[in-house]
């Protein structure tokens, strides 16, 4: 491994700004512009983005997943119930977000609480999916031990043959969950490490208080 080329691996931004008066009074309202700029932008899935949860005693983990929704109420995705990040957000209802926009120069994090998705949500988005999806998500026991690959293809098989003139029922361990946010931090990278940083933080149900950090 070559650390010398690795630690020499560096990039100048100077793509935009971001200042306090440039920024919307909510943050929901600055996440949907920098969002639709991103979707404007044509980047790969500007949807996916880090979930990082935490055991009980604060073992932390993270994984990319697709963001399927947000308003003021908070940031939607789906997933396994039993699988690790399940069991954990299952035991500690903390965890993060991030979101990075490289060619925009930009990245979001999102702190807060999380809370399940009612059925009749979590049942509408699964029936919307493609079938194929459907299926897949009964077939696999995430983040479960299996003996090959050929358990998860052979399972898949198996299920098609089933559901071939069917509607595929939605699991019951399977669903969906929404961030309430607390703390939301806009990033844009500028020159000389000089990075912008706005940070809202949650006072109360409906106000944030907005600030800059030091980058």
């Amino acid at each position: 491994m070559d650390n010398q080329r690795i630690q020499n691996l560096r990039q100048d931004y100077s793509a935009a700004t971001l200042n306090e008066d440039s920024t919307s009074d909510d943050p929901i309202k600055q996440f949907d512009k920098w969002f639709n700029e991103a979707l404007a932008a044509e980047m790969h899935e500007p949807n996916a983005m880090t979930l990082a949860t935490a055991t009980q005693d604060g073992r932390p983990s993270a994984r990319i997943v697709l963001l399927k929704g947000y308003s003021n109420d908070g940031f939607k995705f789906y997933t396994n119930y039993l699988s690790r990040k399940g069991r954990e957000m299952a035991k500690n209802p903390l965890g993060s977000l991030v979101f990075f926009w490289g060619p925009l120069e930009r990245q979001i994090r999102i702190e807060g609480t999380i809370e399940k998705l009612n059925k009749n949500e979590s049942d509408e988005y699964f029936h919307s999916r493609p079938k194929l999806s459907q299926i897949g998500a009964v077939a696999s026991p995430q983040s479960q031990e299996i003996a090959s690959r050929e358990v998860l293809e052979s399972k898949m098989q198996q299920l098609e043959a089933e559901y071939e003139n069917k509607d595929v029922p939605k699991p019951s361990h399977w669903g969906g969950y929404v961030l309430k946010p607390t703390l939301i931090e806009f990033w844009q990278g500028r020159r000389s490490r000089l990075h912008d940083r706005i940070v809202y933080k949650k006072t109360d149900k409906k106000s944030w208080k907005k600030v800059r950090l030091a980058p």
